[in-house]
C-alpha cells in the first residue's frame, strides 16, 4: 500500500527521472529522413516487433464545478482529479502479433473549491486531499487476424493496491477486467487518419451498501458494473511528424448488482508532435459536454512516449 507523504515524494522523483532520462538519450533532434514517422505508424492498433519496447507517461487532470443528478445541473465547488498512467509493452512473438505490458496508475484528488493545479501537491489530509498509487494492470495485446495489421485487441486485469479506508475518495475500489478493440485507417495520401475504439470494462467487488464502517463505500460505486466507452479519432497530418485531431467518446456504465448507472459524451481536440525518432508529445483537451449522474468537466492532458524499437 503506498499512501504515505514520503512514498508520494518518491513516486514524483521517480516521475523526474524517468522524463530527464529519456530527455537526454534522445535530445530534441529530428530526424530529416523521409521514411514515415512513428506517430503515423505506431498508432494503438499497431503492435511491437520481438524485442521491441513502448514506454509511456500520460498525464490527464479532470476538474469540474458543475455535475448531472438525476437529470438536473448542479453547481459546486471545484473538485479535480488526477491521474498518471505508466504504460510499458513489449514484443514477444515472432510474427509481431503478440505483446505483453504492465500498466501504473497514480493518483491525486482534491475538492472543497481548491485549484485545480492544488492536486500536483500531491497530499493526504484524508478530506479533501488524497493520492497514491491505485492500481497496477497485467496486460497483453494481440492481432486476431493475421491479414488486418490495423486490428488489435488489448485485455487487462487491473488490481486495486491502495489502502482501504472511510474519507476522501482517491479511485474505483475494482477489479476490472478491460478489453480495447482498436482499428485505424488512413486516407488522403497519408494526410488524414481515422482511429476507433471499443472498450468493455467489466468491475468486480462488493456493493457500495455491503462496505462496512471502516470502509470507503464511495470507491465502491462502479462495482459489478459495465463500463463501455466509444470513442472515435480524426486526425490530420500537416507533415509526417506533427498531427491535429479531433476527438468524440460516449461512455456508458451499465448495472449488474449496484444499482447505479451513468453515461457521458465527451469532446475533444488534440495533438501530437514527434521529438525526435524515439520520442513523441501529446497534448488535448476534452470537455464533458452532457451527462447523467456524472461530472460535467473537462480534461487536460499531456503524454510522452518512447519508442525503442530495432
Amino acid at each position: 500500500m503506498i499512501t504515505t507523504k514520503k512514498s508520494i515524494m518518491n513516486t514524483r522523483k521517480i516521475i523526474l527521472l524517468l522524463a530527464l532520462a529519456v530527455f537526454s538519450t534522445n535530445g530534441f533532434a529530428q530526424d530529416d529522413s523521409d521514411t514515415k514517422s512513428n506517430i503515423q505508424t505506431y498508432t494503438p492498433s499497431k503492435l511491437l516487433n520481438k524485442g521491441d519496447w513502448d514506454f509511456k507517461v500520460f498525464n490527464n487532470l479532470y476538474t469540474q464545478t458543475k455535475r448531472d443528478e438525476n437529470g438536473k445541473t448542479l453547481t459546486e465547488a471545484r473538485s479535480n482529479f488526477f491521474t498518471t498512467t505508466f504504460e510499458t509493452y513489449t514484443g514477444v512473438s515472432e510474427n509481431s502479433r503478440i505483446n505483453v505490458g504492465l500498466i501504473f496508475n497514480v493518483k491525486s484528488n482534491t475538492a472543497n473549491g481548491q485549484s485545480a493545479t492544488s492536486v500536483f501537491s500531491f497530499e493526504n489530509n484524508k478530506t479533501d486531499s488524497r493520492s497514491g498509487l491505485s492500481s497496477i494492470g497485467l496486460s497483453v495485446k494481440f492481432q486476431p487476424f493475421k491479414n488486418i495489421s490495423n486490428f488489435s485487441v488489448q485485455s487487462t486485469f487491473y488490481i486495486p493496491v491502495f489502502k482501504d479506508t472511510p474519507g476522501f475518495y482517491l479511485d474505483k475500489r475494482s477489479y476490472v477486467f478491460e478489453n480495447k478493440y482498436f482499428y485505424d485507417t488512413t486516407f488522403g495520401n497519408g494526410k488524414y487518419q481515422f482511429f476507433a475504439e471499443v472498450d468493455f470494462a467489466y468491475n468486480f467487488g462488493e456493493k457500495s451498501k455491503d462496505a462496512s464502517p471502516d470502509e470507503n463505500s464511495t470507491e465502491r460505486f462502479a462495482n459489478n458494473s459495465l463500463g463501455v466507452p466509444i470513442s472515435v479519432f480524426l486526425s490530420y497530418f500537416p507533415s509526417a511528424k506533427f498531427t491535429v485531431f479531433a476527438n468524440a467518446q460516449q461512455y456508458n456504465l451499465y448495472d449488474f448488482g449496484n444499482e447505479f448507472t451513468q453515461n457521458y459524451t465527451l469532446l475533444g481536440f488534440g495533438g501530437k508532435y514527434q521529438l525526435s525518432q524515439k520520442l513523441n508529445l501529446e497534448a488535448s483537451y476534452g470537455n464533458f459536454v452532457r451527462g447523467n449522474d456524472n461530472g460535467l468537466g473537462q480534461t487536460f492532458n499531456l503524454g510522452l512516449r518512447y519508442l525503442l524499437t530495432k
